[in-house]
């Protein structure tokens, strides 16, 4: 997942449900003597709406949780979407617009409290290691730097088979992926993890060797590719939102003629196209087990 230089101004045409972030905060600076408690925390996507319905589904959301001893203070942080979830995994096709127009900027969210009814409803709160002041501070800023440069939520992770030894061709970059490189900065810095199993969700595509095609310019400007262009209109037209009943059924038949019946499917990545010969069984949501991170330096205690 390629880094930039820079984050850049949203445009107004990208309009969210729900606010991001809409108590966020600045991350505070913590006295070097102070001993922070860091937390798990994973709840079902949309569990404010919709309880534990996505968790039968493993459909989980991740997010980490610190505890300052000297202050008593409680403070959540996570990363995900600026214009939620469909948004970034599918684009609008605006009239008079020939490219497909993306609204899959994420970000990360700090604010302070833990919502303990949320995390522990249906999910997970459970203590995994303790840091220090200075390596919180040193962790923040490492969030700035993280923040800045990583700006495209990714949702699918596309390999070869479901064998876990498979080629990887694109991997996801999500709310998840974003904890597990927060945990893994702190082992650098030092942390020390217990011995907990934890696991994540990623929602995988299943594709034969990906074919580069180019990106908004070469395809869709004024020298592109015509057919090729709309060839990924008409690929992304079915999963446009707001349907109606009869509409979205329409729809769900022309997906799944593109995806299953023509093994195809049109992945934006790094603001370039590809085209994936999908091959079965195409889809799968797995709940994984990723082990806690070992620092790639040596650890000390708190």
């Amino acid at each position: 997942h390629r880094r930039f230089d820079y984050r850049p101004k949203a445009d107004p045409y990208c309009q969210a449900r729900y606010t991001f972030c809409p108590t966020g905060s600045a991350i505070p600076v913590m006295k070097e003597e102070d001993v922070i408690e860091v937390y798990r925390l994973q709840a079902p996507v949309w569990e404010f709406k919709y309880g534990d319905l996505l968790g039968h589904l493993k459909i989980m959301h991740d997010a980490v949780g610190f505890k300052s001893s000297l202050t008593g203070k409680n403070y959540t942080m996570e990363w995900y979407e600026l214009f939620q979830l469909g948004n970034c995994t599918f684009p609008h096709l605006r009239p008079g617009m020939d490219a497909p127009f993306w609204c899959n900027q994420g970000a990360a969210c700090f604010f302070e409290g833990i919502d303990d009814a949320h995390w522990k409803a249906n999910g997970t709160l459970v203590l995994v290691t303790t840091i220090s002041g200075t390596m919180f501070n040193e962790m923040a800023q490492w969030v700035k730097y993280d923040n800045e440069t990583g700006i495209y939520y990714e949702t699918w992770t596309v390999q070869a088979s479901p064998d876990k030894r498979s080629t990887v061709w694109f991997d996801s970059y999500e709310c998840s992926k974003f904890i597990l490189r927060t945990y893994q900065k702190l082992a650098d810095l030092g942390a020390v993890f217990k011995k907990i199993q934890t696991n994540y969700t990623s929602i995988i595509l299943f594709s034969g060797e990906p074919v580069y095609l180019g990106n908004e310019t070469s395809i869709f400007g004024p020298g592109g590719n015509k057919t090729l262009a709309a060839a990924i209109r008409d690929f992304y037209n079915p999963f446009k939102p707001h349907q109606s009943v009869r509409e979205f059924i329409v729809d769900l038949f022309k997906i799944i003629d593109h995806v299953i019946l023509n093994h195809q499917f049109y992945l934006f990545y790094n603001l370039e196209y590809w085209f994936l010969p999908m091959k079965s069984p195409y889809l799968k949501i797995i709940y994984e087990e990723v082990p806690l991170p070992v620092g790639r330096k040596a650890s000390f205690g708190v």
